[in-house]
């Protein structure tokens, strides 16, 4: 499963998904082109099941390593490619517009490779959702659509969260206190969510900025010195902590 860092965060080819939910996306009304790559732990199974959205880059070698990660811990991961179909240059808008609505083609994405997870024969019927940045987004959005934990990583607010966010699944959360595109993120989505009464565990790490969980930094070349003083970069001294939180929230939700 395991890929070097070699690729340096760039976007998915062919040889990145594995699986192709093209038949049941068209079927559904969503994307005609739809592909994932599918991370499978070791051993029989059956697994619990995670649905795993990429940051706003799309489907690259960072988000591989992310599904291999939780793989490795025991669930059956999909990272679906929300750009599949053109990719970032043609379907970055239309996506994030999907995500600002809350509906739209990529919900129906979503949904197509949620219950391709489940009907796939090889879970135990629980299932986890987790994003990255636009990813963390959706994942906050789909935390009440039958899922049974979620987790969001430096992902906004939805417009109206007491409407968007009711009968949300337990949440964990990781933030960046130096993330420069979401101040004080942390504590309104805690705040929001406990006056829902929604369980959640939401922490933000004051030396981490945007993207603090990718393990090399990622987007264009270009544009990396830019990122860097948005704060937008990976934090390998917060990484490890976030990362045994997601663990731990998907152990207790979805092991359990």
């Amino acid at each position: 499963m395991a890929r070097t860092a070699a690729h340096q965060g760039k976007p998915a080819s062919r040889d990145l998904s594995n699986v192709d939910l093209s038949e049941a996306s068209a079927a559904a009304g969503g994307s005609p082109v739809l592909r994932g790559y599918l991370a499978t732990p070791e051993g029989e199974g059956p697994f619990p099941a995670v649905l795993m959205i990429h940051e706003v880059f799309g489907l690259n070698d960072i988000t591989v390593r992310h599904a291999d990660r939780l793989a490795a811990a025991g669930y059956l991961t999909l990272a679906v490619d929300l750009f599949s179909d053109g990719g970032a240059r043609r379907c970055l808008v239309a996506t994030m517009r999907a995500l600002a609505a809350g509906e739209g083609r990529a919900f129906t994405d979503l949904a197509t490779a949620r219950d391709w997870l489940q009907e796939s024969g090889r879970t135990t019927g629980k299932i986890g959702v987790i994003g990255f940045c636009m990813g963390g987004g959706f994942a906050l959005l789909l935390a009440n659509d039958d899922f049974d934990a979620a987790a969001v990583n430096y992902g906004r607010r939805p417009k109206n969260p007491e409407e968007a966010l009711a009968g949300a699944c337990p949440i964990v959360a990781n933030f960046g206190g130096k993330d420069r595109s979401l101040p004080d993120e942390a504590a309104k989505l805690s705040a929001v969510l406990d006056r829902m009464g929604v369980e959640n565990d939401i922490k933000e790490f004051p030396n981490a900025g945007h993207a603090f969980l990718n393990d090399v930094e990622t987007g264009p070349r270009p544009l990396r010195p830019l990122f860097r003083v948005m704060g937008i970069k990976p934090d390998p001294q917060s990484a490890p902590e976030a990362w045994q939180r997601i663990e731990d929230h998907f152990a207790k939700h979805l092991k359990a």
